[in-house]
């Protein structure tokens, strides 16, 4: 009877021990036990995809699977090690450190194939499993690497944008994350009539580019084509629309496989076309022509004496190929390149004007291009500017721009004038809604009359400069060749020199404009011989693609 009595108040303690605990999780520490058993889980959104300007698809998503294990429910652990091995190839020495009978879960390798995961899935390996994950993909490759970016990983282990529209886009992208909340028993196991809520994600937005698979293409292969040519050592070539400056194509060599990023050095992800630096050269002459003009301080007609080099300070400027031809005039100081010439127009337009234009075309701010990595270039304050800083400007030596500003800044000069804030995402869609991007004049730079004035001077260095013989029979081409050497250690180096030709087509009303620069050729430093032949290569197979008739 003493043992049943006994029994049964330990018992009773037991019983009352287990209702004071549940009264004090349930009632009087609700909030600090609550975290115990409701657990949250995020919901990842899908990232959104890229399409270019005809909808054909560059970016998207592709579900790989983490193989992970359970190294404590695994058996004869040997023969697993070398299955494993046979499908994912990492080692065996790897895969066998990983299976540590220490821990309760690892993983194994991510990023597996769906092929891979069903072979492995064949085999029946108690504790091994598997888990979804999203990848970004690339199915043209390298194509459009440093306009796309590429997604990578950030300190927590989650996806992020990197460089390009992948960076500048990413909360565009990215989208909005879901919740999942739910109570849990002790072992994990959700509790069926406990809490149960679930915050759908929001996936990401849809881009659609103004860039035109197709011209991307082409542009690649000449360039490719050209730097091979020419034995250069880097090359870039915008195409835009410059009544919008809508860029059609971007390409600069060498660069990278985004879907294979990590292989490649992090040199090869910046984009030349908004971040490299560069000396332009005589591209830049027109526009320093177009506000002497503008500001009444020459007509194309007027007429100067180009009789041998000018001394500025103890500096001596000569003509490219130290020939002179007397009296020559303004168009004609484009048409052979003249830098005396230049140093003329620029002393008849002033220094203060020179500088004040320099401004007006926004050298040394972002042009606010919709691209992760762009450069402001480097405009000095005008009280650091030495006389013969004005004179080497004149003529696009001693100012340092990136190539989006450049032709952005040319652009103006055919289009009546304005100055265009340049894009890439032509529409931004999500949940069935748009976003359209429109063309933005930033200033106006010049006047209509101006801008067809210089057109036609443009036009005219084609047609009587080294060119002609490079030109399409019956259209009618306007640009300007570039060589400018590299400044290195405080001095130029004259083996080494930037090749560049910009120009547009039809000139009448131009459907594209296209800057090509190539960097230290070998076969021929100028830009008459390199970058303006990629250039016309160029044109011709756009002038066909466009189905531009001919100049009646």
């Amino acid at each position: 009877m003493l043992k049943i009595k006994i029994l049964f108040l330990l018992i009773t303690i037991f019983f009352v021990a287990i209702i004071v605990k549940l009264f004090m999780i349930q009632v009087l520490n609700t909030y600090s036990y609550s975290g115990d058993y409701l657990q949250s889980q995020k919901i990842y959104p899908e990232r959104g995809k890229i399409y270019d300007v005809n909808n054909h698809l560059l970016v998207t998503n592709q579900t790989k699977y983490l193989v992970y294990a359970e190294p404590k429910k695994i058996e004869k652990k040997n023969y697993i090690v070398r299955d494993l091995e046979k499908v994912l190839e990492i080692g065996e020495a790897t895969i066998e450190a990983k299976l540590d009978l220490s821990k309760d879960w690892v993983r194994v390798k991510s990023g597996v194939s769906k092929d891979k995961k069903d072979e492995i899935s064949k085999l029946h390996i108690n504790g091994i499993g598997f888990q979804e994950e999203q990848y970004r993909a690339y199915p043209e490759a390298s194509l459009s690497a440093h306009l796309l970016g590429f997604v990578g990983k950030n300190k927590s282990g989650e996806d992020i944008g990197y460089f390009g529209i992948e960076g500048y886009y990413e909360k565009e992208l990215t989208g909005l994350a879901g919740m999942m909340k739910s109570e849990r028993d002790l072992l994990g196991r959700p509790i069926f009539i406990g809490t149960q809520e679930k915050v759908d994600p929001q996936n990401g937005g849809d881009l659609i580019l103004t860039i035109d698979s197709a011209v991307q293409t082409l542009v690649k292969k000449k360039l490719l084509k050209g730097l091979e040519t020419y034995e250069a050592k880097e090359g870039c070539v915008i195409v835009a629309d410059p009544n919008t400056m809508k860029i059609m194509s971007m390409v600069c060599l060498p660069d990278f496989d985004p879907d294979q990023y990590y292989l490649f050095s992090e040199d090869l992800f910046k984009n030349a076309a908004i971040s490299n630096l560069y000396e332009p050269g005589s591209t830049f002459k027109p526009l320093v022509v177009a506000v002497a003009i503008e500001e009444k301080a020459i007509k194309p007609d007027d007429f100067m004496q180009e009789d041998g080099p000018i001394t500025i300070g103890e500096y001596t400027i000569r003509t490219w190929n130290d020939k002179y031809e007397g009296k020559i005039s303004m168009t004609r100081v484009l048409e052979k390149s003249s830098n005396v010439g230049m140093v003329y127009i620029g002393s008849k337009l002033g220094n203060d004007k020179l500088y004040q234009y320099l401004k007006k075309y926004r050298f040394g701010k972002e042009t606010g291009i919709d691209l992760q990595g762009e450069t402001s270039g480097y405009l000095k304050d005008q009280k650091d500017w030495y006389p013969i800083d004005y004179s080497t400007v004149s003529f696009g030596q001693g100012i340092a721009v990136t190539p989006i500003q450049m032709i952005r800044a040319f652009t103006a000069l055919i289009n009546g004038g304005n100055l265009l804030k340049p894009y890439v995402v032509d529409k931004v869609v999500t949940n069935n809604n748009e976003r359209k991007q429109e063309a933005t004049v930033v200033s106006k730079v010049i006047s209509d009359r101006t801008s067809q004035i210089i057109k036609k001077m443009l036009v005219s260095t084609v047609e009587n400069g080294e060119l002609k013989w490079l030109k399409p029979i019956g259209y009618k081409i306007g640009g300007k060749t570039g060589t400018a050497q590299i400044p290195i250690k405080g001095h130029y180096d004259e083996s080494k020199t930037i090749a560049s030709f910009i120009g547009f087509a039809p000139a009448d009303k131009p459907k594209f404009i296209a800057l090509v620069i190539v960097r230290e050729p070998k076969a021929s430093q100028w830009g008459s011989e390199t970058a303006a032949p990629i250039f016309f290569d160029i044109a011709k197979e756009l002038l066909l693609y466009y189905n531009i008739a001919p100049d009646r």
